[in-house]
């Protein structure tokens, strides 16, 4: 057995004094990850099928809809359509992704996940890690600290997820609701629940008051901490939750793009069924 250092841990990569099987939160989390990473670029570097009727895929987080979801040259988030010359592979999902990619890559939760799952820093709680010199987030890691500027970059796409849902009401001239107008909305929900339980925002909207019920402004901030706590002791759920589902979405409006898939909607005579 490996011998106790400073502490009482036990030294050496992956040595460890617990029972408990401690791996199989890092090995799920690792796998998880990777195949959504793989999925994503995959989706985005396509270009293709992410718009049927008034849906949008939020990956691409746009308003104008394909006119048809196979062409070559689809419309792109936020400016039309692609310039000629641009390269198909390099499609608005890469550099639309990047943003909330950001926020999340420094979220505290995230960290603690691919510390632990992809770089062993430590594999474990009293496991032994790889890099037993870890030394905080100084040197390269410093740029950790940039987390709560990408937070205002996260809050800001907020609104342009929820104007998505809102233009999934509207179709040929009709109102309406289908599956996946509801599946953008929860897409929004969930990831409004894990923006705003980040910790960043609660030492925003909470930090650096002495009191808490001095005026109506600071009555109104510890609501609104109050709100927030409550969403961040559920950060890694909301984490979870809205990383699935926004993958979810994406491969939904996919295969209703190529066909697969009906879409249930209140829109008399439209089916949607290889329309594209």
């Amino acid at each position: 057995m490996a011998n106790a250092g400073v502490g009482g841990h036990v030294e050496g990569l992956g040595a460890t004094q617990r029972t408990d099987n401690w791996w199989v939160g890092p090995a799920f989390t690792f796998a998880v990850f990777t195949a959504w990473l793989v999925y994503f670029f995959w989706a985005a570097a396509q270009g293709r099928y992410f718009s049927a009727g008034p849906y949008v895929s939020p990956f691409y987080i746009t308003f104008e809809p394909a006119e048809n979801a196979a062409v070559a040259q689809p419309t792109a988030a936020l400016w039309g359509y692609w310039p000629a010359a641009w390269p198909n592979w390099l499609s608005p999902a890469l550099i639309i992704g990047a943003l909330p990619g950001m926020f999340r890559l420094s979220c505290y939760y995230y960290r603690k996940a691919y510390y632990r799952a992809f770089f062993g820093m430590p594999p474990g709680c009293a496991v032994g890690p790889v890099q037993v010199d870890y030394r905080g987030e100084t040197g390269l890691l410093i740029v950790q600290n940039l987390h709560r500027y990408t937070l205002y970059l996260a809050i800001l796409m907020l609104p342009l997820l929820y104007l998505d849902a809102l233009h999934g009401l509207f179709w040929q001239g009709q109102v309406g609701i289908g599956l996946v107008t509801v599946m953008l909305l929860v897409n929004a929900v969930l990831l409004t629940g894990y923006t705003l339980g980040c910790h960043a925002w609660r030492h925003l909207i909470g930090g650096k008051l002495n009191c808490f019920s001095c005026d109506g402004v600071s009555e109104a901030r510890h609501g609104a901490w109050r709100f927030t706590t409550f969403l961040n002791q559920r950060h890694q759920q909301w984490a979870w939750a809205s990383l699935l589902w926004i993958a979810f979405c994406d491969i939904y409006i996919r295969l209703l793009a190529m066909g697969v898939v009906p879409d249930v909607n209140t829109w008399h005579g439209v089916t949607w069924m290889g329309d594209f």
